[in-house]
């Protein structure tokens, strides 16, 4: 497979990287639960993947390096997207938060904010409050605020 993004069916860009720190994600505890598989191979259809695309890509891709999408509701959208595979076997793990962390700081979240958001996010993920609802609070209650 030779792309750089992924088209989401709505026209939505997203970019490789993104799903394969989804990847990175699942894999913190050196093995990846059914639940982890499952929610993979969900988001990776959104982007239009067959599931033989989605799993060469989790076996072939590496990536240490992040590089945050350039706006907002894109970066907090990532993080919502982590925040889903962390919680997908329903076991926050250390090294889970040590990751969804150092996303937030690599995505310019102030560190003042960020134990907050991901509090809302896990929060909201486990409500079932949709994304867009999160983000609405978040910017409300955080977003410019020190």
């Amino acid at each position: 497979m030779n792309f750089s993004d992924f088209t989401t069916p709505h026209g939505k860009r997203v970019n490789k990287e993104a799903f394969i720190h989804l990847v990175q994600v699942s894999r913190t505890d050196k093995k990846m639960s059914e639940e982890e598989l499952d929610l993979l191979h969900k988001e990776g259809r959104k982007f239009g993947l067959t599931d033989p695309e989605i799993d060469e890509l989790m076996h072939t891709h590496r990536s240490n390096h992040y590089m945050p999408p350039y706006s907002f509701d894109e970066r907090f959208t990532h993080l919502y997207q982590i925040a889903q595979m962390i919680l997908a076997d329903e076991v926050i793990k250390e090294s889970e938060l040590k990751m969804i962390r150092k996303f937030a700081i690599e995505a310019g979240f102030s560190d003042k904010n960020i134990e907050k958001l991901i509090e809302l996010l896990f929060r909201g993920i486990k409500n079932n409050e949709s994304e867009e609802a999160l983000l609405k609070e978040f910017r409300k209650k955080h977003l410019f605020k020190d």
